[in-house]
């Protein structure tokens, strides 16, 4: 993460012509807010100063409770590339304060903030290289988004084929403007399914890059004149979009994952990460897979994980160890969505990684088997679980798990619950079509 003062932040401002700033945030939900300054606040925005209505933010306050302030972290601050020179846009994270001057405990950012304090009281920080997915698709007539394919390309085809090839490589330059260090860039499995990937960092930093990366997709997308969407499974029959977390830990400067006395190179430290992510991941989906939709995409047949379990070599399980050892050594959670909100689905990952380092907590024997095709009963023999089939079933691991509950902090927990129960409740009082095309006649 750069680091910057607030000093470095105004004279970076006034160098680079900046007029407009935009202060963001996330909602609980992980849905990026911003209140929109020009250059003669940004003094009194840097001081802490700026004060927002938090009762129309989904999950913060009551009405009676709605004065809030934001406090910008100077090392996000950045301009806006697609945005005119003269007049520029440049934009800071924030984090949310009470208007007494504590951290606010429903801001997804305080609640990562206050995990990874957990993980440097034993010397440790968590390091991240995220894997995010997506899809373009066209607009109608009317500029609405439709699901139809920018293309019938497949996994890394090139042009002609793949008709995205001229957005994505706009989304790389632009992402590359604002700090990013961009490591590849490629078609996925599906139709119009594209992957881009950026270089790991701190759990922070990695969360901030996610929400901006999510923001700068969509947007490039919408000047190249396509919808850009991180729904997990928009279309059946096809491949959902992943966001593959790769995670590590770091002592003194050492990537504490690697021994090389160990069997496989994997330290205790590693298997004891692995471990708490085992025995919480039931919980941790409901954060990492957070919507209805998510759970069409953790289905069998198509690369998405469903099995509790983790492997060296094969992509069936939950986790896998890729081959790098050394300071590349990391486990790759392969479960997560990029619909999450990126701040908590870090902050319950290194919650469960913690609490397996901790108490000690060995994992189960690795499963070097393709888990899709081993039988029930095989997978019950080996004690393989499996990940909640639906919203609902993931929102009761999460009132179960205290662990995870603690992660989150009450407020949070309570409010997320809350906003999942009646997202849940809509779902499944619906009417869908494909009810009416299997019912309507037949009964």
């Amino acid at each position: 993460m750069v680091v910057r003062t607030v000093d470095d932040v105004l004279n970076l401002a006034r160098e680079l012509g900046v007029k407009f700033i935009r202060l963001q945030f996330t909602d609980i939900l992980g849905v990026l807010k911003n209140v929109s300054i020009t250059i003669e606040q940004l003094d009194k925005a840097l001081a802490g100063e700026l004060m927002f209505d938090g009762s129309s933010i989904e999950g913060f306050v009551r009405i009676e409770e709605s004065d809030m302030y934001l406090r910008p972290d100077p090392a996000t601050f950045v301009t806006f590339p697609w945005r005119p020179r003269e007049g520029a846009v440049a934009r800071l994270i924030c984090d949310v304060y009470n208007a007494d001057g504590t951290p606010f405990v429903g801001d997804p950012r305080c609640v990562l903030k206050r995990t990874i304090a957990e993980a440097k009281e034993l010397g440790l920080a968590m390091y991240v290289g995220p894997e995010a997915e997506f899809f373009l698709f066209h607009l109608d007539h009317e500029g609405n988004p439709t699901t139809n394919t920018h293309d019938q390309a497949g996994y890394f085809d090139l042009t002609p084929v793949d008709l995205g090839e001229n957005a994505r490589r706009d989304m790389v330059l632009t992402l590359e403007q604002m700090g990013f260090e961009i490591e590849a860039s490629h078609h996925e499995v599906a139709p119009g399914q594209h992957e881009i990937d950026f270089k790991y960092a701190d759990a922070l930093d990695t969360a901030d890059k996610i929400v901006t990366f999510r923001f700068v997709v969509r947007t490039i997308a919408q000047r190249h004149g396509l919808h850009a969407t991180f729904m997990p499974k928009p279309i059946y029959g096809l491949a959902g979009s992943g966001m593959h977390l790769n995670l590590s830990l770091i002592k003194d400067g050492m990537n504490c994952f690697y021994d090389p006395e160990a069997h496989a190179q994997l330290s205790n430290t590693c298997l004891y990460f692995i471990g708490g992510i085992v025995r919480h991941a039931r919980a941790i989906t409901t954060i990492t897979n957070p919507t209805v939709n998510s759970y069409k995409r953790l289905i069998s047949g198509y690369e998405a994980p469903v099995y509790i379990a983790w492997s060296f070599r094969n992509r069936s399980p939950l986790i896998r160890i890729p081959a790098k050892r050394e300071s590349s050594t990391r486990i790759e959670f392969r479960s997560p969505d990029p619909s999450c909100n990126p701040y908590l689905a870090l902050a319950v990952c290194l919650k469960a990684g913690l609490d397996g380092i901790k108490n000690q907590i060995l994992p189960p024997p690795p499963c070097d088997r393709n888990i899709y095709a081993m039988a029930p009963s095989e997978r019950e023999e080996a004690g393989i679980g499996s990940l909640p089939l639906n919203l609902f079933e993931a929102l009761q691991e999460l009132k179960n798990d205290k662990v995870i509950q603690e992660a989150l902090g009450p407020h949070v927990l309570n409010r997320f619950i809350e906003a999942k129960q009646i997202e849940w409740d809509n779902y499944r009082t619906q009417v869908h079509p494909w009810e009416l095309k299997e019912y309507l006649t037949k009964y």
